[in-house]
C-alpha cells in the first residue's frame, strides 16, 4: 500500500489493537465477569482523540487479516473519523488484544496479547508516502514503534526524513514487555530524541530515554538534546512543561478516576489539536490536561474521547 495523504494534519505511527475493559471498578481478573471492547493502541487513540476535536488525523499501522482487524478499521473510519488509508493488513499475524482489569482504577492491570508478533511491528517504508511524513503538520511517533523490526527502521527513517521539522512529537511510551531489554529501549527511544522537537513521557519513561527520573533533570536533559518543549507527566502532581526559556508545573484537574487507561492518549490528541490551533506549549498542555482528566473519569478510551466544548467546560469549572 502506498498513498499520499492530502489534507492530513496529524499522522501517528505505532500500535493498534482491540482493548477489552473489565466493567467492574476495582475487580481483579479473577473477579471480573464482563468486559467492553474498544479500539486500542496508544498512537491510534491519539489519532482518535484529535479527530474527535475536529482534526484530520491518520494512523500508520497494521492489523491482522481477521475479524478484529475489520472491526478496528471500521470503527476508526465510520465511528471516529480517522483516515485509515495507512492501516495495512498482515496476511498471517493476528490483530492484538489487550485486557484491562480496573484494580486499581487509576493504574489498571494490563495483559498484552501480541504473540508471536503484532502486525503493527511489521510496518514497511512503502506503507506510506515519505513525503507525507516529511510535510504533515504534526508527526506523532510512539516509542513502541521502535521496539521491533521492520517497524523500527521504518519509523526511524520517517523521523530522519522529516529533518526535525516543527511539531515532530516523540511519545517516550515505554512498555517493558515490548522490548528485549531496557538497554535496547534506551538505545532506540533515547536515540530518537535527537530527531524530535517535542518529547512527552512520564518520569519512568524519561529515565529510560535520557537516564533521568527526576522531572526537572529529565526536562533539562531533553532540552539539552535539542527538544523545544519537554513535557513530563507527574501523575497526581500534574505536568511539568519546560521550554528553553521557561518551565512550569501545571496542576492536575480533579476528577473521580474510573479508568486511568487512555488518559495519556486523550492528552496527546488534545495537545496536537492545541498546537495546530496556534497555542503555545503551556496553553496547549493546559487543554491536554483537561482531555486526560475527562477520559480518566470514563470507562473506555477511544469511545470516551472528549469534544472541545467538554474540554472548555471543564477548564471553566476548574477556574471557578
Amino acid at each position: 500500500m502506498r498513498a499520499t495523504g492530502d489534507g492530513i494534519e496529524i499522522l501517528t505511527v505505532g500500535r493498534i489493537g482491540v482493548d477489552l475493559y473489565a466493567e467492574e471498578p476495582g475487580a481483579t481478573f479473577i473477579e471480573a465477569r464482563r468486559f467492553q471492547k474498544s479500539v486500542g493502541g496508544s498512537p491510534t487513540n491519539v489519532a482518535v482523540a484529535a479527530a474527535r476535536l475536529g482534526r484530520r488525523a491518520a494512523v500508520l499501522t497494521k492489523v491482522g487479516d481477521d475479524a478484529l482487524g475489520a472491526y478496528v478499521r471500521h470503527a476508526l473510519s465510520a465511528e471516529f473519523g480517522v483516515d485509515t488509508r495507512f492501516v495495512g493488513t498482515h496476511p498471517t499475524l493476528r490483530t492484538p488484544v489487550v485486557l484491562a482489569a480496573l484494580d486499581p482504577p487509576a493504574d489498571p492491570q494490563i495483559v498484552f496479547y501480541r504473540e508471536p508478533a503484532a502486525p503493527d511491528s511489521t510496518i514497511l517504508p512503502g506503507d506510506v508516502d515519505p513525503g507525507l511524513a516529511g510535510s504533515v503538520p504534526i508527526l506523532w511517533v510512539s516509542g513502541g514503534a521502535l521496539a521491533a523490526e521492520p517497524s523500527r527502521g521504518t519509523t526511524r527513517g520517517l523521523l530522519e526524513l522529516r529533518g526535525r521539522r516543527r511539531h515532530t512529537i516523540l511519545d517516550l511510551d515505554y512498555r517493558p514487555s515490548f522490548w528485549a531489554s531496557e538497554r535496547a529501549a534506551t538505545r532506540e527511544i533515547g536515540g530518537s530524541v535527537d530527531l524530535a522537537t517535542i518529547a512527552v513521557g512520564n518520569r519512568e519513561e524519561c529515565r529510560v530515554a535520557v537516564g533521568e527520573a527526576d522531572a526537572d533533570m529529565a526536562a533539562s536533559a531533553l532540552l539539552a538534546r535539542g527538544i523545544e518543549s519537554a513535557i513530563v507527566k507527574l501523575g497526581s502532581e500534574g505536568v511539568l512543561v519546560a521550554t528553553p526559556g521557561e518551565r512550569r508545573v501545571l496542576a492536575p484537574l480533579p476528577v473521580e478516576v474510573v479508568c486511568g487507561l487512555g488518559a495519556g492518549d486523550a492528552f496527546g490528541g488534545a495537545l496536537c489539536h492545541a498546537l495546530l490551533s496556534g497555542l503555545g506549549a503551556f496553553s496547549a498542555v493546559e487543554l491536554a490536561n483537561a482531555a486526560g482528566a475527562l477520559v480518566a473519569s470514563r470507562l473506555l478510551c477511544a469511545d470516551a474521547m472528549p469534544t472541545e466544548p467538554e474540554l472548555r467546560a471543564l477548564l471553566e469549572r476548574a477556574r471557578g
